[in-house]
C-alpha cells in the first residue's frame, strides 16, 4: 500500500509535462501560420505592385489630347463573317453594307473564306460564292478592296490544330492561297492563333506567302497579337499559364516588315475600365508604331461587339475608349503617319453604338 503513491506518480505528473508542451507546439504552430501568410503577402506585394504600377500608367496614358488632324487616313478595315461568301447573302445586302460604309474611311473587307483545314489545304467550297461578292462589291463600292481572310487554331498548345512546323503544311497553306487569289480575292488575310511570340515558321511562311500575293499583285495582311505592355511580359504570363498571349515588340516588328498590312488585334485586354482600357490601346498603338515600317499599313483593331467574358469587359472595352486611344499613341509618336488606320472587329456582332462612335469619333472628327 506504501508504494501506491510512488507507482501514480508518473500518471499524476503527466497532465503537468502536456501543460508545458502544448504551448510550445501551439507557440511553434501560430510562427509557422504568420510566416507563411508573411510569405504569402510578400509573394503577392511582388506580384501586384508591378501590375499596380502598369495600371496606374494605362490611366495616366489616357489623359491629354489627341493632336488635330489624328482622323481617318482612308486606309481602315472591316472583318466580316463566313455569310458572305456561304450562299447566306444576296445583292440587297451588299447594296446595305455599301450604304454603311460610304462617306467612311474603310478601305478593305477581310472577308472570313476558311477556315484552313489542319493540314494547310482549303476546299473551293467553302468560299462558292466569293466571285459573286467580289463583283457585288466592286460594282457598289469602287475601290473598296476584298480580301480573303483565312486562319485557323495552331497546335501550339493542344495537340489539335495546324501545324506550322511541317513543311509540308507550310506548302499547303501557300497552294490555297494560290486558288483563292486566282478565285478573285485581292489579298489574303491571316488569323493564325495563338502564335507565339519568335515561331520562325511563322515568319518563313510568310516570306513564302509574299512571293505568291506580288506573283498575283495581291496584298498579305495579318492579324497580329498585341505587343508586350511590359518587357518580356509574354514569357512570365506563358510560364504561369502556358498561354503567352502577347509577341515582344521586336517579334512584332519582324512580322510588319514581311507584310503590306498588319492588323493589330487590341481587344479582349481584361482591362476592366473604359480609362485602361483605352490608355492601353494608346499604349500599343505607340509600341506598334514604332516598328512598323513606313511601308506597310498600320491597323489597330476596333471591339465592335458587346458582350462580358473572360478577357473581355464589354462595359470598358468600349469603341469611343478605343478610338481616344489610338488618336492619342498616333498623336504622340507618329501623328502625321499616312499609312494608318483601324479594322473593325466584326460585321455580324456590330451594334448602331459601334457604328455611330466610329464615325463620330474616327471619321468625321
Amino acid at each position: 500500500m506504501d508504494v501506491e503513491p510512488e507507482q501514480q506518480e508518473p500518471e499524476q505528473q503527466e497532465p503537468e509535462r502536456e501543460q508545458r508542451t502544448r504551448p510550445a507546439a501551439a507557440e511553434a504552430g501560430t510562427r509557422r501560420r504568420r510566416l507563411l501568410q508573411r510569405t504569402a503577402l510578400t509573394l503577392a506585394l511582388l506580384f501586384l505592385l508591378p501590375l499596380l504600377t502598369a495600371e496606374a500608367a494605362l490611366r495616366v496614358n489616357y489623359t491629354g489630347d489627341p493632336a488635330d488632324g489624328t482622323y481617318t487616313r482612308g486606309k481602315d478595315a472591316l472583318w466580316l463573317g463566313h455569310a458572305w461568301v456561304d450562299g447566306r447573302k444576296d445583292d440587297r445586302d451588299v447594296k446595305a453594307l455599301a450604304r454603311r460604309l460610304r462617306g467612311t474611311g474603310i478601305r478593305d473587307l477581310y472577308v472570313h473564306s476558311g477556315p484552313l483545314e489542319h493540314d494547310g489545304t482549303l476546299p473551293p467550297s467553302d468560299y462558292p460564292r466569293a466571285g459573286w461578292l467580289i463583283a457585288a462589291v466592286h460594282r457598289e463600292l469602287p475601290g473598296v478592296r476584298v480580301q480573303a481572310w483565312l486562319g485557323d487554331v495552331l497546335a501550339s498548345e493542344s495537340p489539335d490544330g495546324l501545324r506550322l512546323e511541317r513543311a509540308a503544311t507550310r506548302a499547303a497553306v501557300v497552294r490555297s492561297t494560290r486558288e483563292i487569289l486566282a478565285a478573285g480575292f485581292q489579298g489574303a488575310h491571316f488569323d493564325l492563333e495563338p502564335l507565339h511570340s519568335g515561331n520562325r515558321d511563322y515568319l518563313g511562311l510568310l516570306d513564302d506567302l509574299r512571293r505568291v500575293t506580288r506573283e498575283r499583285h495581291a496584298l498579305l495582311s495579318v492579324a497580329a497579337h498585341q505587343i508586350d505592355p511590359l518587357p518580356a511580359f509574354h514569357s512570365l504570363w506563358g510560364t504561369l499559364t502556358n498561354h503567352p498571349k502577347w509577341w515582344s515588340q521586336a517579334y512584332f516588328g519582324q512580322v510588319a516588315r514581311r507584310v503590306d498590312q498588319i492588323a493589330v488585334m487590341s481587344y479582349d485586354t481584361m482591362q476592366p475600365a473604359q480609362s485602361l482600357y483605352g490608355g492601353y490601346v494608346a499604349q500599343q498603338t505607340s509600341l506598334a508604331l514604332e516598328v512598323t515600317p513606313p511601308t506597310t499599313d498600320l491597323l489597330m483593331g476596333l471591339p465592335f461587339y458587346d458582350e462580358t467574358r473572360f478577357g473581355h469587359w464589354g462595359f470598358a472595352e468600349t469603341v469611343p475608349a478605343a478610338v481616344r486611344g489610338v488618336r492619342l499613341g498616333l498623336s504622340r509618336t507618329d501623328a502625321d503617319r499616312a499609312r494608318f488606320g483601324v479594322a473593325l472587329y466584326v460585321d455580324f456582332a456590330a451594334t448602331e453604338d459601334n457604328w455611330s462612335a466610329y464615325r463620330k469619333g474616327w471619321v468625321n472628327g
